[in-house]
C-alpha cells in the first residue's frame, strides 16, 4: 500500500500540472459519480493529507485513496496509457494535460466545504505544513495498553505511516512492534517518524537505512527468515492487529528490539 510519501509525490506531481487550469472535461468511473461534471472548474491545488490525495476543483474536492493498487499518471492528449482503459476510475482533462487515477481504492467527490468535516478524524499530517508533533504523541499516548506497531498505523493518531515505516521505525527505536505504547518512549519515535519520512519524500527509492542500493534499503520489513542487518540474528515474521480483518504482516529482530 502506497505510504504517505508516496501520496505526496504524486499531489505535488499533479498540482504542477493542474494547478490553475480549468477541466475540459471530467469522467468519474464509478456508479455514484458518474454523472458528476467538473467541466469548466478550474483546478485550484491538488495536495495530500496522509495517504489521501485531495483534488480541489472550483467548489469541489475530489477524493482519492489509492490502497494497495491505486495510482495517478499524467498523459498529453492522444498519449498511450500505460495501463489498460478499464482500470481507470477517474479522469481529468485539462488543455493539454489528462490526470488519470487507475484502480483507485476509494474516489469520491464532495463539496469543498465538507473537506475539514470529513477529514477531520485524520490525526497530524506527517508532511503537512501544519504537522503537530504533540498531538501526535498525546494521540499515541491515549490507548496505552495498544501494540505500539497497531498504535502507529491507525490513521487517527498521525496520517501517513504505512506498514513499510511502522515496522522500520520500530526496529530503528529498538522496540518489539508488539510492545505497548504506554511502554515506549514516544517522543523520540514520533521526530524519527517526520525524519524519515521528509528526507524520504523527495526520493523515488525509499531507504530507512541510508543504503540507496537494491536489496539494502530496509531493516526488516519483507525480510523474515534473513540475517538482521545489525547483529546478525534471524528476522522473525507475524501477523498484528487490532482484530483479525486488520492484521498486517509485522517483522522485527528478536535481539536488536525488546
Amino acid at each position: 500500500m502506497p505510504e504517505g510519501d508516496t501520496v505526496f509525490r504524486s499531489a505535488r506531481l499533479l498540482d504542477d500540472v493542474l494547478a490553475g487550469q480549468l477541466v475540459t472535461r471530467s469522467d468519474f468511473r464509478v456508479p455514484a459519480f458518474a454523472t458528476v461534471d467538473l467541466s469548466g472548474d478550474p483546478v485550484r491545488s491538488v495536495g495530500s493529507r496522509g495517504k489521501h490525495l485531495l483534488m480541489r476543483i472550483g467548489d469541489h474536492v475530489v477524493h482519492s485513496h489509492l490502497k494497495m493498487e491505486g495510482e495517478w499518471w499524467v498523459y498529453r492528449p492522444g498519449e498511450r496509457w500505460r495501463r489498460p482503459a478499464w482500470h481507470a476510475r477517474a479522469v481529468i482533462e485539462t488543455q493539454g494535460v489528462l490526470a488519470v487515477g487507475f484502480d483507485l481504492g476509494l474516489l469520491e467527490v464532495f463539496p469543498a466545504a465538507e473537506e475539514g468535516e470529513r477529514l477531520g478524524y485524520l490525526g497530524p499530517d506527517l508532511l503537512g505544513d501544519d504537522w503537530d508533533a504533540a498531538e501526535a504523541v498525546r494521540r499515541l499516548a491515549a490507548a496505552p495498553e495498544t501494540p505500539i506497531a497497531v498504535a502507529l498505523a491507525d490513521q487517527r493518531n498521525l496520517a501517513g505511516l504505512g506498514n513499510v515505516y511502522v515496522n522500520e521505525l520500530c526496529f530503528l527505536r529498538g522496540v518489539l512492534p508488539t510492545r505497548p505504547a504506554g511502554e515506549v518512549p514516544l517522543e523520540p519515535l514520533v521526530d524519527l517518524a517526520s525524519r524519515v519520512m521528509r528526507a524520504n519524500r523527495e526520493r523515488l527509492e525509499r531507504t530507512t537505512t541510508g543504503d540507496l542500493r537494491r536489496g539494502a534499503r530496509l531493516w526488516v520489513y519483507g525480510r523474515g527468515g534473513e540475517a538482521c542487518r545489525r547483529c546478525g540474528t534471524r528476522i522473525e515474521h507475524g501477523r498484528l492487529g487490532r482484530i483479525d480483518v486488520e492484521r498486517r504482516e509485522t517483522w522485527w529482530c528478536p535481539s536488536c528490539q525488546t
